[in-house]
């Protein structure tokens, strides 16, 4: 039978935290939420820019502040040094949002090499700060045929390895070609109603999350990792 331990050998006890309801509570900001849009696709008329350009209307429609990043002349991974402008641009914009928007479209079953390529240059850590962990997540996709979820699943994965608060809603667009104006726009449907959706819960969860992001994804592993990291400087220094 189950019987709650007093004890607990294999736990550090002073880098143990009971989580507090009132550490929960947002801290004021006073900026606009600060939102992050990559695309995956350089064609002229790219709908998975033209998808994230109605959902930055819409997020700045809210209230939000909204950055799109061009990836023209992103060079492929470790193919260059970091220190390449288009580089440090998109890793600039990725330290400074509080959420982000990945949309790409979908291509042999998968997400384009073009967003993949901008994800992979933001680094999991960034000297003492991670440009990623706690910022929230939404995901799209544009089909070319049928409606199909395997981009949004497979940026899922990616946004749970880099540590980001993945919402739960997601949009696909099927058959996109004909989801959008001459002029750019996205026309009336459920697909863009869809989107509406995602672009809300995208800023609620954010005006919810931003200010409490490093309480939120504070662990016990890594505390512990930090605090055995300090001892063995210290003692290092006297031996």
């Amino acid at each position: 039978m189950f019987e709650s331990p007093r004890q607990f050998p294999a736990l550090v006890d002073d880098l143990f935290q009971i989580p507090a309801f009132e550490k929960l509570s947002a801290n004021a900001s006073d900026h606009a939420p600060r939102f992050l849009m990559l695309y995956g696709s350089l064609r002229e008329r790219s709908y998975s820019r033209l998808l994230t350009f109605e959902a930055a209307r819409l997020l700045t429609a809210m209230g939000g502040e909204v950055k799109i990043f061009d990836p023209t002349g992103l060079p492929l991974v470790d193919s260059v040094p970091d220190t390449h402008s288009k580089v440090q641009e998109l890793r600039q914009l990725a330290l400074w949002a509080e959420g982000m928007v990945w949309t790409s479209p979908e291509r042999h079953g998968a997400m384009t090499g073009l967003l993949k390529t901008q994800i992979d240059w933001i680094p999991l850590s960034e000297g003492a700060v991670r440009p990623t962990q706690g910022k929230t997540l939404a995901v799209m996709q544009v089909c070319g045929g049928s409606q199909s979820f395997n981009a949004v699943n497979q940026m899922r994965i990616l946004g749970r390895w880099m540590r980001m608060i993945t919402i739960p809603n997601q949009s696909s667009v099927a058959k996109a070609f004909v989801e959008f104006e001459e002029g750019g726009r996205m026309k009336p449907s459920s697909f863009y109603d869809r989107v509406v959706d995602v672009m809300e819960e995208l800023y609620k969860f954010t005006l919810l999350t931003r200010g409490i992001s490093e309480y939120l994804t504070d662990r016990y592993s890594e505390r512990k990792e930090s605090a055995q990291e300090l001892s063995r400087r210290v003692n290092q220094r006297s031996i």
